[in-house]
Formats: C-alpha cells, structure tokens, sequence
C-alpha cells in the first residue's frame, strides 16, 4: 500500500510539474507536453522492465525479502531527492525510483504467493487482500501529494511520498516476525559461488550504467542531435524488436511441444494486447492528467481541487469494482458462460475505447474560457476500469496458464514488457497534444483501440482453440 502510495502520488504529479511555466508562483519546469510527454513515458517503462533484473537479483543473490527492503530505501532516497528543487535532482531522483521499484515491485509478489505455499483458495484471499491494498495506496497518494505539491509547492508533493515510503518500510520491518522463511534467499549455491555471481552481475550493471550516463552526457553536450522525443521512440522499437527475436527464438530453438507453442503463441497476442490496451490507459497520468488541470471545472463548494487528485478515480472504481467482477466471472463459469482469455481480453480494449470516445465527446465542448464537468473524466476513468478489470487481472492469471513450466518467470517478464512499452507509448502518444485538439487525439486514440479490440474479438475464437484445455 505504501509503495503504491509514494508511486502513484509522485505519477500524479510528474506530467503537471514538467508543463508548469518555470515564472509561476509554484514554478514547474517549463517543458513543452512532447517533451513532457517522452520523459513520462520512458520513466513508466523502465519501472518495468528493471522488473527483470530485480526479479533475477533477488531469485539469485539476496532473496524476496532483501530486494524489497534495498529496493525501498532506494525508492524512499529518490522521491527526496525529488524534493530538492533543481533539474539534476528531479532526473536523479527519477532514476532512483527505477532501480528501487525494479527491486521492489516484482519481488512482493513472490513473498506473497510464499506465504501460501498450499496454494488454492487462501492464496486467493491472500492476494485479494495484497491487491486491496495496492489500490488503497493508488486512491490515497495523489489525494495527499496532489494536495501539497499543486495547493503549496510541488516539491513538498514530492518528499510526501517519500515519507509514505518510509512508513512502508518500518512497518515492514517489523512485520518480518510473520513472514516465516517467505522471501528469505533459497539456492543450492555457496556463498563463493553466489558473490561471484553478484561480481559479475554489478560489474556489468556499472557499466551499463556508466554507458547510460555517457550517452545522456553526450546528448545533453548536443555531440549527439537526438530529442527527447528521438530516444524515446528509439527505446520502444528496440524493446519490441528484442521481444519479437525472443518469441522467434522460442519458437524455434526453444524445445517445445506443439501444443506448448500454441500456447507461447497465444502468450505473444496477449503481450500484444496488453501493449495496446496500456498506451491508452496510462494516458491517465499525461494527457487526461493535462485535461484535468486545462479544461476542467475543479470548483467544488467555492474552492478548486488540484487536477492531480482526479487520478484516484480509477483506483476508487478498482475497489468498488474488483468484487463485483470476481462475482461475475465464477457465476458465468458456473453457468458454463464465462468468456475465454481471448474474447476477455478484446472486450478490455472496447472498455478502453468507450472511455475515450466519451472523453472526445467532452472536450469537444470545452475550451480555456468554456471548462467542463469533471463528470466526463469520471465516466472515462469508470469505463476505463471496466475494461481494465477484462484484460489486466485476467491476462496477468493467463500468463501463469499458458506458459511452460521452464518458462513461467520469463513469460512474466514479458507481461511486464508488455507494460513497460504501454506506458512508453502512452506518453509518446500524450505528447501530440502539443499539435492535436484534444478532442482530436482522443477520438483517434478511441478508433485505434477499438479497431484493435473489435480484431481482437473476431479473432478469438482461434486463439481460445490454441489455448487447449487451458480454462
């Protein structure tokens, strides 16, 4: 809960203090949205895909519950750096947030799932509860960090969640007691072995690190002519390019039966899916955010909330919502009605689409002089977790269904990727703002999405039939 807390308030605000003039009162740093945008975007990504190394660390060299713990204090040290007024200190602080959420996020997931290792119906509960939390933090944190850092100073938003990190990682702490042998590292390694391996995984991460440096350092110097922008979309065809030569590899070197290659094959639609739905979902936290803050009415009882606090609507509707959906799917499965992965999955897509249809609709009537309700974010952000509640939980289960017992973690790394170009996407998107009315872009963001899942739902019943007996 708390993690979520310092991640989704800082998100709140990160699009908004960018865009701010740096000649306000509460002064921001006066990019431009593309800008803004690209920055937002490979931020959100890289939390993702440093997953994979974390996810690895942990399994290999200091187990779940270490991971965490580094992984936090991590997280904690970058939102205050953030916290210090100044340019190098809010990319410092963005790139501490990286490395401490790839650390963090992948690995409370496993100790969770270790807590139950009879699996079944409590594990369920187990994660229902773990999932309550998640959105508890994600309805909380841009409430307070949008309330400090749009109302005072943004970087008082900023240290707040830091401070809500803080208070995760002494309750963890003292929690411990309850956690058993979950988490704790478990290899059939020595100690020699296990520090020659971590040798050899931070000298290499330091390097690459290094080179990320050099080549900022370059582009800043303007020895490289790339923008911002430039990398971004640079960063997003190299991701996918790497996961399509993995799936190929998988395919045709990896040693699977047929029947397992249908299902890897269904895994790649799903990835695909996943990738589409999220470059329109987290424009929650660039373009919607922007619509927020520019065209929306905020006056409530005389006084005028901060767009930043909006972004809690869609975790308000998770927990409503979740409930309801789980209900759903076991009554049609009893009834022998639920929908496949596939068919779930496209409606997902039309949830998302429906949501931005409507937001078009309401900003075709707004304007600077001429705001709108706040009622057409809400319906969107209402729509949008309909759909979210199709795809993500029930592709995220999927996963661990389909994939080969030798591959289980890869493939969830690759949901993660999945994220990780959704969101990159989703801010290269949010970025044509500054050429497109926002009525325009999303209304073409509703058309794309929806010709994705309208595909998607006349395709399904192929993919349902490579998925086997999978239910």
């Amino acid at each position: 809960m708390w993690e979520r807390f310092s991640y989704y308030g800082m998100r709140a605000l990160l699009t908004l203090f960018m865009t701010t003039a740096t000649i306000e009162t509460n002064p921001g740093l006066g990019f431009d949205v593309a800008t803004a945008g690209a920055i937002y975007g490979m931020y959100t990504a890289l939390v993702y895909i440093t997953a994979l190394p974390g996810g690895w660390i942990a399994d290999n060299l200091w187990g779940q519950r270490k991971a965490i713990w580094v992984g936090g204090w991590i997280i904690a040290a970058g939102h205050f750096t953030m916290a210090v007024p100044g340019t190098p200190t809010f990319f410092g602080g963005l790139a501490l947030i990286i490395c401490g959420t790839g650390l963090l996020k992948p690995n409370v997931s496993t100790v969770v799932a270790d807590l139950y290792p009879e699996g079944g119906a409590r594990r369920d509960a187990g994660f229902s509860v773990f999932y309550m939390g998640i959105n508890l933090g994600a309805f909380f944190g841009p409430l307070i960090t949008g309330f400090l850092g749009e109302g005072y100073h943004w970087h008082w938003g900023f240290g707040a969640a830091g401070v809500g990190m803080v208070l995760g990682l002494i309750q963890f702490h003292f929690g411990q007691k309850h956690l058993g042998d979950a988490g704790l590292l478990d290899t059939d390694k020595t100690p020699e072995e296990v520090a020659a391996m971590s040798r050899k995984f931070f000298g290499t991460f330091g390097g690459v690190v290094a080179a990320i440096a050099l080549f900022a350092f370059m582009v800043n110097s303007g020895a490289i002519a790339m923008s911002v922008t430039e990398i971004a979309e640079m960063l997003g065809k190299g991701v996918l390019a790497m996961v399509v030569a993995y799936f190929v590899y998988v395919f045709t070197m990896g040693g699977h039966s047929p029947e397992e290659n249908k299902k890897i094959g269904v895994i790649f639609w799903l990835f695909l899916m996943i990738a589409v739905f999220w470059s329109g979902f987290e424009q929650a936290g660039t373009s919607l955010n922007l619509f927020a803050r520019d065209l929306t009415d905020r006056s409530v009882f005389g006084l005028e909330i901060p767009a930043s606090t909006l972004q809690s609507i869609n975790a308000g509707f998770i927990i409503l919502l979740a409930p309801v959906f789980g209900m759903l799917w076991v009554w049609l499965d009893s009834r022998q009605k639920n929908p496949s992965i596939p068919v779930k999955a496209g409606l997902g897509l039309l949830g998302l689409s429906a949501g931005f249809f409507v937001l078009a609709w309401g900003a075709a009537n707004a304007s600077p002089e001429s705001l709108v309700s706040p009622s057409w974010l809400v319906v969107t952000y209402f729509l949008h977790t309909v759909g979210e509640l199709c795809i993500s939980p029930i592709g995220l289960s999927a996963i661990t269904k389909l994939s080969p017992k030798s591959r289980v973690g890869q493939m969830m790394g690759i949901w993660f990727v999945g994220a990780a170009l959704g969101n990159l996407f989703a801010g290269l998107v949010a970025g044509q703002l500054d050429t497109m009315l926002p009525m325009d872009l999303f209304r073409t963001v509703a058309m794309i999405i929806g010709s994705v899942g309208i595909v998607a739902l006349f395709v399904s019943p192929f993919f349902t039939k490579m998925m086997g007996d999978t239910k």
